[in-house]
């Protein structure tokens, strides 16, 4: 079942005026909260958490496994898929009254500000957020904040690309060499590339994808999928995907390479959110308030490759530092209102 953004506010909104789900607006973030023996204390007794995440599954195991070390007695249940699937899929839930999800993390930020204006998100602060984080990687009403810095890359495969002949920009993959070597994720699955998608098209126009549309390129789901793809040497490109797959499997031995596009490389920011009807409250918040601190976050860049936005996290020496890379500035408000209209427009183009 496939839903839009469009079909998923006029659901909520009639639930909104029969009562069951009230809309609080809010003037300012509430005060900032630590992590307090109380708070262990009553998550233990909730046991579990709900984790629905679009982040690699491998990546997010490791980052639940790494949360019930640190506090033992709660476990964690993961439930990974792509970011518009996790939006499809609590839109689901909520429609028909079903509160599964206690904390949720997306990397379509557009997913939050649906949230947000639907009243599904609890205010909540965790202390790092309030100490550290920049104000436009927070939420004014502290409902929500960057979690992970990812990029979307070109890539290629070393061993079937030379280094001076890999294409160096967007640009270059129009190039006709390349017509039937690339690989590429979809913006109907996939909020890195839905989001990478829309600064594209905002920057270099539609007439660039319908070029792009003309060279027989492979299309697969997810941003995970591709560096997956070219490392396995089934394709000889990726068009777009997650840095951080491509990283790790690079370090890893295998024979792939990200390039930083000099048009720019899209920055996507994936925020996370406790709900407000989370079955699971004080292990939501808990769990929340660690996946920001900078324990939390230096787990991230080490065992993940993903980006920080914790001022006290450090990069990983031998990656190329994300200061020294010119990206293009994300507008979640604009993907989230022509998200609908990208997944359309871009599924004609490629037929997909």
């Amino acid at each position: 079942m496939r839903i839009s953004r469009r079909n998923i506010l006029r659901g909520t909104a009639a639930l909104t005026l029969a009562g069951a789900v009230p809309v609080r607006v809010l003037s300012a973030a509430p005060p900032a909260e630590a992590i307090t023996p109380e708070l262990i204390a009553a998550a233990r007794k909730e046991g579990k958490v709900s984790y629905y995440t679009s982040v690699d599954l491998a990546m997010a195991e490791r980052i639940s496994k790494m949360f019930e070390q640190r506090f033992p007695g709660i476990s964690v249940r993961v439930e990974r898929t792509g970011a518009e699937r996790v939006f499809q899929r609590i839109g689901q839930e909520y429609s028909s009254r079903i509160h599964a999800v206690d904390v949720v993390n997306s990397s379509d930020a557009a997913h939050f500000i649906v949230w947000k204006r639907n009243g599904w998100l609890a205010p909540y602060v965790p202390e790092d957020v309030a100490k550290f984080y920049s104000a436009e990687h927070k939420d004014a009403d502290g409902q929500f904040a960057g979690f992970r810095l990812m990029l979307s890359v070109i890539g290629y495969n070393t061993a079937q690309v030379k280094p001076e002949d890999a294409p160096k920009s967007h640009a270059d993959l129009l190039d006709p060499k390349w017509k039937g070597k690339m690989v590429k994720g979809h913006p109907g699955y996939s909020g890195t590339i839905m989001t990478a998608t829309q600064q594209l098209v905002r920057d270099l126009g539609w007439p660039y994808f319908e070029k792009l549309a003309q060279q027989s390129i492979m299309q697969v789901q997810s941003a995970a999928d591709t560096p997956k793809k070219i490392a396995l040497g089934e394709r000889a490109i990726q068009v777009d995907g997650n840095e951080y797959n491509l990283l790790l499997l690079k370090e890893s031995g295998q024979p792939v390479e990200p390039v930083y596009a000099s048009e720019g490389t899209p920055q996507v920011i994936g925020p996370n959110g406790v709900f407000k009807n989370a079955p699971n409250p004080n292990a939501a918040r808990l769990f929340q308030n660690w996946s920001f601190s900078a324990e939390c976050q230096q787990l991230i860049i080490d065992v993940a490759a993903l980006r920080s936005l914790h001022p006290q996290a450090k990069e990983k020496p031998g990656r190329k530092p994300l200061k020294e890379i010119k990206t293009l500035k994300e507008d979640a408000a604009a993907v989230e209102k022509q998200g609908d209209e990208i997944k359309k427009r871009y599924s004609q183009l490629f037929k997909v």
